[in-house]
């Protein structure tokens, strides 16, 4: 399949080459080296805090580009992986994947790709978090015969120099605003035009709820700056590559804000009284190639509960790869439109677990409101997705969507799993209806609490060897050293003034946490 038509967001190199990535060659990236005059391929991969790092190769020769796209380059585990891996035992190969290639929108002179981790033996090294969902997604197609496709809302604020004060957003109420009320439009206008060429994969982006005109922090990098909240959401693809696409978001998002005098960031909880940064995830399971999310009268398929109530079953341990930072539990609190309770519902933002809209039953919608068009778009596949609500923006982002792909198996694989979704079905909103919310389940309220939990499910991630006990450990104790156990109780036992302070210095430590 060629590309058949130039269109500005499509990725660069699909235009070069006339292929989709999926199809890229290394004699394609060969190609592309020599039109656009590469003078360096980078390679990036995720480390074990989640951020994205980078090897720059100076391209010399042809055959020495070919070498490094053939067989990649030696890197240090025990650096990237500090308390994992033996620096006896520390070299590792970073290989490029190429169906990832981008051209680098920083610096002309750049080919980049993502890449994984491979052993001395040439095997995926186990430990590696893109690894373990890599496994996790193999274990779901194995046992369920379906594929496991995910997307993410990557939420955040952008904090800059308060220049303006007129048309001044308000508290709350930015959710879809446009300018003049909000001032970062062309900003989060360049970092969809990069994340959409670099991945194929950006849905739609907007201002979200949150806004503080001074924020108030002794974190210089911060302090005094206004900070909008903003959105990107993604489209649906399997679930190793939206993990990708979330991790190479953020190093762009990042990047961009930079290169404009502003500070990205995506802790959970920016203010109090001020909605948080959540990432939440939409998931929906395909059948040779088409979503199975209904069933033929539009309602919620079977297995959509069956993946619902894996998801319940595993939600509080969950948390220790998707809540990873003190400030995540200031953010799960009631009335914020983050959750609390393990519970699911339809198009109810209190709950753990939505049903959005999915356009299940209804399409050409359009017709309804321009009659003059006549022919409909044919659609062939359903649009229906299930979205868990409870991580944040602190996410193990590749560990989390491997717990999300477990969870979906064990549900899909269970006899257990539709019970389950049956009985947590909620209606309403659940934080008014006091009877039903003492019914529910809560979500751990620390990363303490978080740990303890995941010790004592860890056979729900280490079953069929996925999850190595040396990173559940490893999770437990990064987790249990937040020391956050009697946090909301110590904050509520403070003064009005000291609370507030102290409630910002646990906000503000980690606003680049991964």
């Amino acid at each position: 399949m060629t590309m058949n038509a130039s269109y500005a967001l499509t990725n660069p190199i699909s235009l070069l080459v006339d292929k989709r990535p999926e199809d890229f060659t290394r004699e394609d990236m060969i190609a592309v080296i020599e039109q656009k005059r590469i003078e360096r391929i980078t390679f990036r991969y995720t480390a074990l805090d989640g951020k994205l790092k980078e090897l720059k190769i100076p391209v010399s020769s042809r055959y020495q580009a070919e070498r490094i796209l053939a067989d990649g380059e030696r890197v240090d585990g025990s650096s990237l992986f500090k308390g994992m891996v033996d620096t006896a035992l520390s070299d590792l190969y970073v290989v490029p994947v190429y169906k990832t290639a981008f051209l680098n929108p920083f610096d002309e002179s750049s080919l980049d790709f993502i890449c994984r981790y491979l052993t001395r033996e040439g095997q995926l090294a186990p430990f590696a978090p893109d690894t373990i969902l890599h496994n996790a997604s193999r274990l779901f197609k194995e046992r369920t015969k379906l594929e496991l496709y995910a997307l993410g809302e990557l939420e955040f604020f952008l904090l800059s120099e308060n220049k303006s004060n007129i048309y001044l957003s308000s508290k709350q109420r930015g959710y879809h605003a446009a300018g003049p009320f909000v001032k970062s439009g062309l900003v989060l206008d360049e970092m969809v035009r990069y994340i959409s060429q670099c991945t194929g994969s950006v849905k739609y982006a907007h201002s979200e709820v949150g806004y503080v005109e001074s924020v108030r922090s002794d974190v210089e990098e911060i302090a005094g700056k206004q900070a909008e909240q903003l959105e990107v959401e993604f489209l649906p693809q399997p679930i190793v590559d939206a993990a990708d696409s979330l991790v190479l978001a953020r190093w762009l998002i990042r990047n961009v804000a930079y290169k404009h005098g502003c500070v990205a960031t995506f802790t959970p909880k920016l203010e109090e009284g001020v909605a948080g940064n959540g990432l939440h995830v939409h998931m929906e399971v395909l059948r040779n190639g088409k979503n199975i999310m209904t069933d033929e009268s539009g309602k919620l398929s079977a297995t959509a509960k069956k993946v619902i109530g894996g998801l319940c079953t595993y939600a509080d341990s969950l948390t220790a790869f998707g809540n990873t930072v003190s400030a995540a539990y200031l953010r799960l609190v009631p009335n914020q439109e983050a959750p609390t309770r393990i519970c699911w519902s339809d198009m109810n933002r209190s709950a753990m677990i939505r049903v959005p809209l999915g356009w299940a039953s209804l399409n050409n919608l359009a017709q309804v409101l321009n009659p003059q068009q006549k022919q409909k778009l044919e659609q062939g596949e359903g649009r229906q997705t299930v979205e868990l609500r409870s991580p944040d923006g602190s996410a193990m982002v590749h560990l989390m969507m491997a717990g999300i792909t477990m969870a979906a198996e064990w549900g899909l694989t269970s006899d257990e799993s539709t019970d389950i979704a049956e009985r947590l079905y909620v209606a309403g909103n659940i934080f008014k209806d006091h009877k039903l919310l003492g019914t529910l389940t809560a979500l751990p309220k620390s990363c303490v609490e978080s740990s303890r939990i995941l010790v004592e499910k860890k056979d729900l991630y280490e079953r069929e060897g996925i999850f190595p006990p040396s990173i559940i450990n490893y999770v437990a104790k990064l987790l249990a050293h937040e020391d956050d156990e009697d946090m909301n109780q110590r904050l509520v036992d403070l003064p009005a003034d000291d609370r507030l302070h102290e409630t910002r210095r646990i906000m503000h430590q980690d606003i680049h946490r991964h």
